[in-house]
């Protein structure tokens, strides 16, 4: 397993995470096998978005005896109401649904509160309105019941006035192949690398959608963190190329792949062990249409180098660098065999590259900022 730091937290968490939405209805039997599994395999952050108490007694079992070697997250405004989903800004029902959480998970804490699920203006007032959930966020993180403050959403413009409150050490937002081209989310990334904002990725396989066999898929605004798309596909997609794709993204520190059971967490960790080949997702992504010409993805199509230059690894520290992580990049840029001084400007990555970019121009620019 990989390890990345989740921002400022300071908190090492697993590359692959492992969200729990698709165990609800699952016999406790399945749930337990799957953590169990999850956590012997190195993954050591769990979402727990739901709160239900059937979904949450299924997971008690395994993370009350594994409790101190995972990180847990819970959702502040996660709600439910006969039997289903809902969200709630009720403070009454929001502390009394809290309260009953960490009861039935058998904690006092856990390690990310999230504030949930928040897009859209009237939905932003709620939250943060004096004596709101913002502030009931704030006031556990001071009891103990949460270490850090995060924020769910599924727009650019309400993440980007959560960050603007610098009161939030992670963000969880869609970040998949199909949303590559949403306006604002580079930018948005960017922002939370400056400020050294943990960027966890939901929805990596577009809710399912994108693994399906359908050759033409519809996927909703809120898995691809933009509007919504109807998106032609010419071959199958993997989980190892959704997956691949979104830890491809400059600042990412964790993704939460949903699974239901073992044999679908064993597809998600197939990553660990794919080929660079099986790895490529440039292909899918060119197939979708849905990139900015001209930016690169890191997907190395313009390989081979004669420089021996790992082009798409220079061009990620390039971006990383110019977000605000400049000592890291320029830390790992030095680790580098060849680097961008070693361009021989041949151009020929120029000519391979699918996406219109001008990687020629990223290595000199990556020798003068990372050199």
């Amino acid at each position: 397993m990989e390890y990345r730091k989740l921002g400022r937290t300071g908190l090492e968490v697993s590359a692959i995470g492992l969200g729990t939405e698709y165990t609800r209805g699952q016999p406790i039997e399945t749930v337990s096998a799957l953590l169990e599994a999850a956590i012997d395999r190195g993954i050591n952050y769990i979402d727990v978005i739901f709160t239900m108490p059937e979904f949450l007694d299924h997971l008690t079992p395994v993370l009350r005896r594994r409790r101190d070697e995972v990180f847990l997250t819970g959702h502040l405004g996660s709600h439910h109401k006969d039997g289903q989903y809902a969200k709630t800004r009720s403070m009454k029902l929001t502390q009394e649904i809290w309260a009953d959480m960490l009861r039935r998970l058998g904690t006092d804490r856990v390690d990310v509160l999230f504030l949930h699920n928040c897009d859209g203006e009237a939905d932003w007032a709620e939250l943060t309105k004096p004596g709101g959930q913002m502030e009931l966020a704030a006031r556990y993180k001071t009891e103990g019941q949460a270490r850090f403050i995060g924020f769910s959403g599924h727009t650019v413009e309400t993440a980007r006035q959560v960050l603007e409150l610098d009161m939030v050490d992670v963000l969880m937002f869609p970040i998949n192949l199909s949303g590559n081209a949403v306006p604002g989310k580079r930018e948005l990334l960017a922002e939370c690398a400056a400020r050294q904002v943990g960027v966890v990725a939901m929805k990596p396989f577009g809710g399912g959608k994108l693994l399906r066999e359908e050759r033409t898929v519809t996927i909703s605004h809120n898995q691809v963190g933009g509007d919504t798309l109807t998106l032609a596909k010419k071959q199958p997609i993997t989980p190892v190329h959704c997956l691949a794709y979104v830890l491809a993204q400059p600042g990412l520190s964790t993704v939460v792949p949903g699974c239901k059971d073992v044999a679908e967490l064993e597809a998600a960790l197939s990553y660990l062990s794919a080929s660079e080949a099986g790895r490529d997702f440039a292909p899918a992504l060119a197939d979708f249409a849905q990139y900015r010409e001209g930016e690169c993805v890191y997907c190395n199509h313009c390989w081979p180098c004669p420089a021996g230059i790992d082009i798409g690894q220079v061009m990620r520290l390039l971006d990383e660098g110019r977000s605000g992580s400049l000592a890291a990049a320029r830390t790992a840029y030095a680790a580098l065999e060849a680097d961008g001084a070693d361009c021989q400007e041949c151009g020929a990555c120029v000519e391979r590259c699918p996406f219109g970019a001008y990687p020629m121009a990223g290595m000199a620019q990556a020798a003068e900022l990372l050199g």
